[in-house]
């Protein structure tokens, strides 16, 4: 069996059943999603059950609700029989998952569920299910068959599940006006929360560890600034401080091979004028962008008047945990 190739039909299994779930949506997500837009809005959270690889499934989708601005909790079936029920508050929405919709833990919680002021929706693929028909909005996950061989284990239906909650939780995300901001308040310890919360002057060098040279300077000058500083880029300057170029390392090696008596050069020769650049209020994932965007590794800082206050190197950022 040639394995790679088998994998390669597996995931084309579950393709095919994304695409038929996406297809299925329409009317009732929307109304699923405007009941959980009026709890949480009300200060409700969503509570997300399932059992077996549902509620797996449900932990992951809890997880990026909860990420994303959306408050929920998991809540397992069966031990809400036995006093976890209590995590229900009026005005929760309970989202429900079970493929067929005839999970008897699932069911056996229903009746106990709706008793509270609570309501429920549930992501399942029949809409004549005791579980559909306990439920205030269904959002249908029909799939053709299941990647497993012998269409029994659960694969292309609980993909197609948390599709729908990533789905519900960007769709929320959105919805309720969730920035970047909020995203940094609540990851604060990860890279992705850490570019959101500091700034540019944050992470800037300034001082004896920004590497600058006046218009003018030879090449050598540049290059022992750079490694006074341990910097990658020097900035060229003039009397004021008004920016002119850059000159980088990597400009070094490149005119090395080509140009005679480089270290006698004017730096203005060999540096790269009107570099790109940013202010210091700007976000660290501001500057990443820009990494990415034009492939450099160093960020000259200017003023609202072009004077030079610092230099973002890219080598400073993995020990900033940004990178």
């Amino acid at each position: 069996m040639e394995y790679a190739k088998r994998a390669q039909e597996i995931i084309d299994i579950e393709i095919d059943g994304l695409r038929k779930v996406r297809n299925g949506l329409g009317l009732e997500f929307g109304r699923a999603v405007r009941l959980m837009v009026e709890s949480l809005n009300a200060g409700g959270k969503i509570v997300v059950t399932g059992q077996g690889k549902s509620f797996h499934i449900g932990q992951k989708i809890a997880a990026t609700l909860t990420s994303t601005g959306s408050p929920a909790v998991v809540l397992h079936p069966s031990e809400a029989m036995h006093g976890d029920l209590g995590i229900l508050n009026a005005g929760d929405v309970v989202l429900a998952l079970s493929y067929t919709g005839a999970s008897e833990e699932l069911l056996n919680l229903m009746p106990a569920v709706k008793r509270q002021d609570v309501r429920v929706v549930s992501i399942t693929s029949d809409r004549n299910s005791v579980l559909a028909q306990h439920s205030d909005e269904m959002i249908p996950v029909i799939i053709d068959r299941e990647a497993c061989p012998l269409n029994i284990s659960p694969t292309t239906s609980t993909t197609a599940m948390l599709a729908i909650g990533d789905a519900l939780a960007m769709v929320l995300l959105e919805g309720r006006g969730f920035s970047k901001d909020d995203y940094a308040k609540l990851h604060p310890g990860g890279a992705i929360g850490r570019t959101l919360l500091l700034r540019v002057a944050d992470i800037m060098r300034t001082g004896n560890r920004l590497a600058k040279v006046i218009s003018g300077a030879k090449v050598r000058d540049a290059v022992l600034a750079m490694t006074e500083a341990r910097s990658g880029a020097v900035v060229v300057v003039d009397e004021q401080d008004k920016v002119l170029g850059v000159f980088t390392d990597g400009d070094l090696r490149r005119h090395m091979t080509d140009t005679q008596n480089i270290a006698g050069m004017a730096v203005d020769e060999v540096m790269t004028r009107d570099p790109i650049t940013l202010t210091k209020d700007h976000l660290a994932v501001d500057v990443l962008a820009l990494y990415e965007q034009h492939n450099i590794d160093d960020l000259v800082i200017v003023n609202d008047d072009g004077l030079l206050v610092g230099l973002v190197d890219i080598q400073d950022l993995p020990k900033l945990k940004i990178l």
